[in-house]
């Protein structure tokens, strides 16, 4: 793969060119245990892209008659794509499984962003988040050990800590404290346009997958703490979306995020371990930018305006996906006790009475993420094994 230095740079693979079997997307998955963590990361991340990349497309169609074929089109290629990498997901991961990996996916890209983030209102928005990621980590490992009885950490591989952070019952919060203030269109580096659109789609799957999951379990404790975990990530939609500018026209926001794709599988080509997934990222990083210069034609055509205005200048410096574990220990050090009041973070005794409020209704009844996890804490190992021992 030759190096990408700027994203209008490079034409792509046209999209009439972007062909698939059902064979090739329902191949082989990774290993659950074979395959670097890391692996598996990247194709829970790339899939939620791929899926917001669908979402948005199909949210824009309703509001753009003159693009509906073109959204189509390209969203034809992006179905496939995203089919391609989540059935990369062996059938030996239990949902559960499945939700550990998809909570290390928060922390390890979320810390990754928060380090990369030039703007500080935007970067210290991913350490707030970042934080209720790593406490559900914790409170979805002790539901594993004791449902399942099997250590998360063989998920993990030794990469995230496994450690209560800010509390789950705490991130319950009025909506007005979830909206943040957006990067302005004129004056924001790409690299924010990127991170911001990246990370919405992240939590974005999250939310549906745990949606979706939750009501398939028959313990009491795992069904409830699936719908407050849920809650929580529909706030993380919330928060990581309204970073975004709402001036930014449709066409605007379809580029950033083509580009954000296309940034995306650049990383992945450059750091996969696993030769045959290498292959896919580099196929699929081909027809991101195909895509890219299908809508920058757009651009041009609806908007009478150059793309450079958008994407112009060099390629950012990829996202390193590795353990991300001093970071993260440092910001919990530091940043757990900090809370949501408007779109300003404050010491927790400054937190809003609205807030307090909701959250005391919610948790009226109790909390399942405290339930869940009532004295646990993560060894080598299951709580079955200890007791034997």
């Amino acid at each position: 793969m030759d190096t990408l230095t700027n994203l209008l740079d490079a034409k792509g693979c046209p999209l009439d060119m972007q062909k698939f079997t059902w064979r090739e997307m329902a191949s082989k998955p990774i290993s659950k245990l074979d395959d670097d963590a890391f692996t598996r990361v990247r194709v829970i991340l790339m899939n939620g892209i791929e899926v917001d990349a669908l979402r948005l497309k199909n949210i824009g169609a309703r509001f753009h008659g003159a693009l509906r074929l073109p959204l189509a089109q390209v969203r034809r290629s992006e179905q496939h794509q995203a089919t391609m990498i989540n059935w990369l997901v062996s059938a030996d991961h239990s949902p559960l499984e499945t939700t550990i990996a998809y909570e290390q996916v928060a922390i390890e890209v979320t810390a990754a962003v928060a380090q990369s983030e030039p703007d500080p209102y935007q970067a210290q928005t991913y350490r707030f988040g970042l934080l209720e990621d790593f406490d559900h980590l914790y409170r979805y490992s002790a539901m594993l050990d004791r449902l399942e009885g099997k250590d998360a950490n063989n998920i993990l591989q030794g990469y995230t800590d496994i450690i209560p952070s800010r509390p789950t019952p705490e991130h319950h919060r009025a909506p007005e404290d979830d909206l943040r203030e957006s990067y302005r269109r004129e004056s924001a580096a790409l690299i924010t346009k990127i991170h911001a659109a990246m990370i919405t789609a992240a939590e974005y799957q999250t939310h549906d997958y745990y949606m979706n999951v939750g009501p398939t379990f028959a313990d009491p404790v795992a069904r409830q703490l699936y719908a407050e975990i849920a809650s929580v990530e529909e706030q993380h939609v919330t928060q990581y979306g309204s970073l975004q500018d709402p001036e930014e026209t449709f066409l605007e926001k379809w580029l950033i995020h083509e580009a954000m794709e296309a940034y995306n599988y650049y990383g992945c080509v450059e750091q996969e371990s696993n030769p045959r997934i290498k292959a896919i990222w580099e196929r699929f990083l081909d027809y991101e930018l195909g895509h890219l210069n299908v809508v920058c034609e757009l651009f041009k055509q609806h908007e009478r305006r150059d793309p450079q205005e958008v994407l112009g200048g060099t390629l950012p410096k990829m996202v390193e996906l590795k353990s991300q574990r001093d970071f993260v220990r440092k910001v919990l050090a530091d940043e757990i006790d900090l809370r949501a009041k408007g779109t300003r973070f404050v010491p927790k005794r400054e937190e809003d009475a609205v807030s307090l409020e909701y959250r005391k209704q919610l948790n009226s009844a109790g909390s399942a993420a405290q339930s869940a996890s009532a004295g646990y804490q993560w060894t080598p190992g299951t709580e079955l094994q200890r007791k034997a021992s």
